[in-house]
């Protein structure tokens, strides 16, 4: 009997140890992060593909949270079927998958029904309201991309789950600041009839165009990002006027609704995909042309105030591939926390038949001489910022 016994209880120190040992070496063998690789497959502490397309990120509490629109394959993936995902990291590396933190829901009366157009999330954290603000251009099922319209939701944790609350046609009946007092005597009709692409129809649109058309029901928001400035006021900067300008607009002090204030930037400029950030008291924009799915060249913006004026800096992409933003699109510049004038140009590699393999582009961004200057790294960490 206790030779029994002895033989039992050597079988299972040998399985403790057997599976002590495979635990350890799991461990030990699991791949950590240590640099960016752009363009290639980016794993999550999963091992999965980072599902966070057209996305943004926040960092709150020693911790960023990486939002974007969840893709699933096919092209019916270019809708959303499950809504924003959520993504946590302390290092900008490796990233744990914190689910869905807005979801769009069954009921075809929702604005947020299933099917719907989700796209580039950016979530910002209010510190008078302790709450946590995502906003993000929506369009309606069914509608194509005719709705224009710009949704905001909201949380008390920075993983959500997220509230949905409703959706706007930015600044009805408000005229931008930097418009001409004799623009307003004309109508839109006056002028939107030219020709398009003429020397005419340019100024027509520079002289408020589009912004008559829609004057009244508000105006158009499609591809967007938030930015928080050093005195806590927000800014919604949207592309507006069928793709063609940009527009900056304030919003209120608990980053739920607008201002009234806002302007147009770049007139008939056709910019999409704006991310900013502010360097030494100097705000820079980088934008994209409209080229639908596929990519061009990037372009620059900068100016010693939000409200403008706005200076063009062209292409800030240098090398192989600049023409084509190195393959991508813009979608945010990302403030490293504790590293002096440290960004991190974020963009996407669309993907449109396969939305679900859609890759990412991350790449440090240099001011020089006044300038964003952006360059290929095949691979790269945060120490570029210590040179």
């Amino acid at each position: 009997m206790k030779k029994q016994t002895s033989i039992r209880l050597l079988l299972y120190t040998l399985c403790v140890c057997i599976l002590f040992v495979n635990c350890n070496t799991k461990k030990e063998t699991k791949k950590v992060n240590a640099s960016f690789i752009s363009g290639e497959k980016w794993m999550d502490t999963d091992s999965l593909h980072i599902n966070a397309h057209g996305g943004g990120i926040m960092f709150y509490n020693n911790t960023y949270y990486w939002f974007g629109e969840h893709k699933v394959s096919g092209r019916e993936g270019n809708t959303a079927l499950f809504g924003v995902r959520c993504y946590s990291s302390t290092d900008l590396y490796n990233w744990k998958n914190e689910g869905i933190a807005l979801k769009v829901v069954e009921d075809s009366i929702s604005e947020i029904t299933k099917g719907c157009v989700i796209e580039r999330p950016k979530v910002v954290f209010n510190e008078k309201t302790k709450k946590f603000v995502m906003w993000f251009h929506l369009e309606l099922k069914g509608q194509g991309y005719n709705a224009a319209r710009t949704g905001v939701a909201i949380s008390d944790s920075p993983t959500g789950p997220f509230e949905y609350l409703k959706s706007y046609r930015p600044n009805v009946g408000v005229w931008p600041m930097n418009f001409k007092e004799e623009w307003k005597k004309t109508s839109e009709k006056d002028t939107i009839s030219n020709k398009w692409w003429t020397k005419e129809w340019y100024k027509s649109v520079e002289e408020g165009a589009f912004v008559k058309r829609d004057f009244e029901k508000g105006q158009m928001a499609r591809d967007m990002t938030i930015f928080v400035d050093d005195d806590g006021k927000a800014y919604h900067i949207h592309a507006s006027e069928e793709n063609l300008t940009l527009h900056i607009s304030e919003l209120t002090d608990d980053y739920l609704d607008f201002t009234d204030k806002w302007i147009t930037v770049a007139p008939a400029g056709h910019n999409e995909a704006p991310a900013i950030f502010k360097q030494d008291s100097v705000y820079y924009m980088i934008t994209s042309g409209c080229t639908g799915w596929d990519p061009n060249a990037a372009r620059s913006f900068k100016s010693s105030s939000i409200w403008g004026p706005w200076e063009s800096l062209g292409n800030p992409c240098i090398g192989k591939d600049a023409d084509l933003t190195f393959n991508s699109q813009s979608t945010y510049i990302l403030p490293v926390q504790g590293k002096k004038d440290a960004f991190i140009f974020m963009a996407d590699r669309w993907k449109p038949k396969n939305p679900i393999d859609g890759r990412y582009i991350w790449l440090p961004i240099k001011v020089i001489d006044g300038k964003p200057i952006l360059k290929w790294h095949d691979k790269w960490d945060l120490t570029f910022f210590d040179k």
